[in-house]
């Protein structure tokens, strides 16, 4: 029997013969009934023991076929239930380790094929603005000299070195959300003057603001503070900013309203638009996501991006239409652990 091919097992069989000849030797000396009944009661309950083993060796056998099985991808839900105690908080143990792995198992699938979507989209995103560099170059080096050649040429250069720095901040910020990703950025804390963030997140889009006719306007930033990444936190609310101005027609206002109270500060971004489309809300700080009023140049990870670095600095980001019309971003930085 496969019971007896237990070390174990076999080292208990020869304790058990040896300690009943000897109790059977000693016995002896009073007589061979007194011999026979050692040995009988020695031989009983050692068959007891014998098959208490062979029950507990049964069960834990059964359990590594069935996780034998497991491990050769087999479907089994729950472990066989068993009588030993010792054996069961065993079994126990084994059907949680074996549901986590199942867990990690289906989140390293999500993760591949997340992967291999996001890879996608991304020689997607990237393609689109090389094709128009190759047209450009292509037309550039077939223009003919004439009266508007020299005026043409600076054109197309002007419009190349556009789609190459579209193409330096789509890389840029995909290195970004790989870092933040794979946890790889520590950020820091420090307490930062509203005023003077505000006023460097916009910076960037004054000369566009200026060609456009639109104009922005921060309300009740004096004296309110927050806590976190100067230059992260930047990076996430100049995407917000951004995604704002996209959407404030020529001649628009965009409006930043400030708030604190001991819970958290907040920073309400709104834009004088058509507002956001409600199919377009679920899903507008999804990767690569671009609504059905997204503009030509929009890549879809500006927002994203936004949200991974706020959500790292105890911070939260929501998007609605305001009741006064147009669309409007709330990013809350709470001032304890949520």
């Amino acid at each position: 029997m496969w019971i007896f091919r237990n070390q174990d097992m076999n080292r208990q069989i020869g304790i058990a013969a040896a300690g009943t000849a000897l109790c059977t030797l000693a016995g002896a000396l009073w007589g061979a009934k007194t011999a026979a009944a050692v040995f009988l009661c020695s031989l009983f309950w050692y068959m007891i023991h014998l098959w208490r083993e062979y029950v507990r060796y049964r069960g834990m056998r059964q359990m590594a076929e069935q996780i034998d099985e497991i491990l050769h991808g087999e479907e089994i839900l729950e472990l066989e239930h068993f009588r030993e105690g010792d054996l069961e908080i065993l079994r126990d143990e084994v059907h949680k380790m074996t549901v986590r792995l199942k867990e990690q198992t289906e989140q390293l699938k999500k993760d591949k094929i997340s992967l291999a979507d996001a890879l996608a989209d991304i020689s997607h995103q990237i393609r689109t603005p090389l094709t128009s560099l190759n047209l450009l170059l292509a037309r550039l080096g077939g223009m003919e000299a004439g009266k508007n050649a020299s005026a043409d040429r600076k054109r197309l250069i002007r419009e190349a070195g556009q789609m190459l720095d579209k193409i330096e901040w789509l890389v840029t910020a995909l290195l970004k959300m790989s870092k933040l990703d794979a946890g790889a950025i520590a950020l820091n804390k420090e307490e930062i003057l509203l005023p003077v963030f505000l006023t460097d997140a916009l910076r960037p889009f004054e000369i566009t603001m200026d060609v456009h006719e639109k104009s922005c306007e921060i309300i009740g930033a004096e004296g309110k503070t927050f806590i976190g990444d100067y230059i992260w936190t930047l990076e996430a609310v100049q995407n917000v900013i951004k995604n704002g101005l996209e959407y404030t027609p020529d001649g628009g206002k965009l409006t930043v309203y400030c708030e604190e109270n001991p819970l958290y500060t907040e920073i309400r971004v709104m834009d004088s638009g058509n507002g956001i489309p409600a199919e377009d809300l679920p899903h507008l700080f999804e990767r690569f996501y671009r609504g059905k009023n997204a503009g030509r140049d929009s890549f879809g990870i500006g927002l994203a991006l936004a949200q991974m670095i706020l959500t790292r600095e105890n911070a939260v980001i929501q998007a609605q239409n305001a009741p006064e019309g147009g669309g409007q971003f709330r990013i809350r930085f709470y001032k304890m652990v949520l």
